[in-house]
């Protein structure tokens, strides 16, 4: 009897790196698994020199990340990969492009994260993310798209994201959920029941967070990628069953 193709992970890493570094952690942490063999077969390109996706979306930059990413989702499906995830939200503006490249399933962290919100009950969604992912759209059509309400930071917050995501994570300093609070606390106070961990960069505070009320979407990506290579899950809140 001919063997079962065994599944392989591509990740378009480097985006940044930090951010893929922890969603290979999360991916591990959360596979069940007793020895090695157990775990998911990866496959990760951290092509760290890809273009700035929200300097290009938002005009400050004329170099387009999109040819970098096709080129490692290219790459990936050559070697191997059965399916790819882009572990960067900001990406996804351009992950429709990077989709009709390959042949094999690309989830998207945007849908993936509004369905989990939808999936937990909550109605009104703070929107905690990159410049370039607010201005995209991209979670607030998807929000809508499944009847969700949403809401974005006010110029202050989008600044103090940025500042967050830039000036600290970016290199390699984690700032304390309290900077955090400082955008998302108005939010909850206008009405929010949610925030969304809207960039890979805001993940690595979400590590430090107990308020059940943030969701992480690299943690709702890497559980994705672990049932869709065919493994099961572990050490996640219920909402993930």
């Amino acid at each position: 009897m001919e063997e079962k193709k065994r599944q392989l992970l591509g990740i378009i890493g480097g985006l940044g790196p930090m951010a893929s570094a922890y969603f290979y952690q999360l991916i591990t942490r959360h596979t069940k698994a007793v020895l090695d063999q157990d775990h998911i077969d990866i496959i990760l390109s951290s092509r760290s020199s890809t273009p700035d996706r929200t300097d290009y979306i938002v005009g400050r930059s004329d170099k387009s990340p999109l040819p970098a990413m096709i080129e490692d989702a290219r790459s990936l499906e050559v070697y191997g990969a059965t399916a790819i995830v882009i572990p960067c939200n900001t990406a996804h503006y351009f992950l429709e492009e990077v989709q009709k490249s390959v042949s094999v399933p690309m989830p998207s962290i945007i849908t993936e994260t509004a369905a989990h919100i939808k999936k937990c009950g909550y109605r009104r969604a703070a929107i905690l993310a990159t410049e370039g992912t607010i201005l995209s759209g991209s979670y607030q059509r998807e929000l809508e798209r499944i009847g969700l309400d949403w809401m974005i930071p006010d110029e202050a917050g989008k600044a103090k994201l940025m500042d967050i995501i830039y000036g600290s994570v970016k290199q390699g300093v984690i700032p304390s959920p309290e900077e955090l609070y400082k955008v998302s606390g108005p939010m909850f106070d206008a009405g929010c029941d949610c925030a969304i961990l809207g960039c890979t960069e805001l993940s690595l505070i979400g590590e430090n967070i107990c308020d059940g009320r943030f969701v992480d979407s690299l943690l709702v990506l890497a559980a994705c990628s672990i049932k869709l290579m065919g493994h099961e899950t572990v050490g996640l809140p219920e909402s993930f069953s």
